[in-house]
């Protein structure tokens, strides 16, 4: 609340931006999500450096990569994505975390698809507009398009293309042990390994909010929907797409999923827009960038987009 306070009178008192333009929303937008996410990637940074200096991380990494668990390290990997209520850049900093500590590619990007897609607010939402059987149809697919696509990248191999940004957890923790010993040293360096994460992921972050917030003021949401609802047998694919320039969380698009279906778009149809708009816009291929090369990126996006179109055209036979 006091973040939207400082917001409004910032863009206001400081800007001058009339209060309903399209300046003030979109300069809004990008201060808010800024400030929003800078702290929580800082936070996440710092914890994370700290977690994975303690942690045996070697022990996690085996446990995770064993045949015992049968998928069940991906499963887990989902439901916590399911349980952090962030959009799809905010998840970010907690994914570039899980691979700081070790954690395999596969289950760091299985938790980095089902976060944005799937959150408790949204579940009410669409349990209020569509009912329990499609909402929990919806929750399993999310969960599903994260396992998937997590185990095609695990098995993929494509470790080689994380940016060197990432950090090797071995080596970090043999070099402070050798360096420092005392707890105020290992502190200070784990800092300074957590900013240099921040400063080199951050103009990135930047890039990618403000490219969301031009969208946001700028893009009718109109047009999507128009153009999602003239499509016929290629609305699934058509919808995907128009998704991707949008930015938005899952609460913010279930709305626009109601007007579609009202307008008598398919359910599939529409879902299969509010998983592109929440789970693959631009915004989130730009700050990932700075953390993936080209090779694992196109891979990343394309596995989903391919399940999205899947689950798009599942739902319209089922329902």
């Amino acid at each position: 609340m006091m973040l939207e306070q400082f917001v409004q009178w910032f863009v206001g008192s400081v800007m001058h931006l009339p209060p309903q333009s399209e300046g003030a929303a979109i300069a809004s937008f990008f201060i808010k999500d800024s400030i929003e996410v800078s702290i929580l990637l800082l936070l996440i940074t710092h914890a994370m450096s700290l977690l994975r200096y303690y942690l045996p991380i070697e022990r996690i990494r085996t446990l995770l990569t064993s045949h015992r668990l049968f998928g069940l390290d991906y499963f887990l990997a989902t439901l916590f994505g399911a349980a952090t209520p962030f959009c799809s850049c905010s998840s970010i900093p907690l994914f570039i975390g899980f691979l700081e500590a070790g954690i395999p590619l596969g289950v760091t990007l299985a938790f980095l698809i089902t976060s944005p897609l799937i959150n408790e607010v949204a579940v009410g939402m669409m349990i209020g507009l569509f009912g329990w059987r499609i909402t929990l149809l919806y929750v399993a697919a999310g969960i599903s398009i994260g396992m998937a696509g997590g185990y095609l990248i695990g098995k993929l191999r494509l470790e080689r293309f994380v940016s060197a940004v990432i950090t090797d957890t071995s080596k970090m923790r043999a070099s402070v042990q050798r360096e420092h010993r005392s707890v105020n040293a290992i502190l200070r360096f784990t800092s300074r390994d957590a900013f240099r994460i921040f400063w080199n992921v951050l103009p990135y972050v930047l890039l990618g909010i403000g490219l969301g917030a031009l969208i946001h003021g700028f893009v009718p949401t109109g047009f999507f929907e128009q153009s999602v609802a003239a499509q016929g047998l290629f609305a699934v694919p058509v919808a995907v797409l128009a998704g991707v320039p949008l930015y938005a969380n899952a609460t913010g698009v279930i709305p626009i999923i109601q007007s579609l279906v009202e307008k008598g778009v398919p359910l599939g149809t529409a879902l299969a827009f509010m998983m592109a708009v929440v789970g693959l816009s631009l915004p989130e291929a730009l700050i990932l960038k700075r953390v993936m090369r080209w090779p694992l990126l196109a891979a990343f996006f394309g596995i989903i987009t391919l399940g999205m179109i899947l689950i798009g055209y599942g739902f319209n036979a089922i329902l």
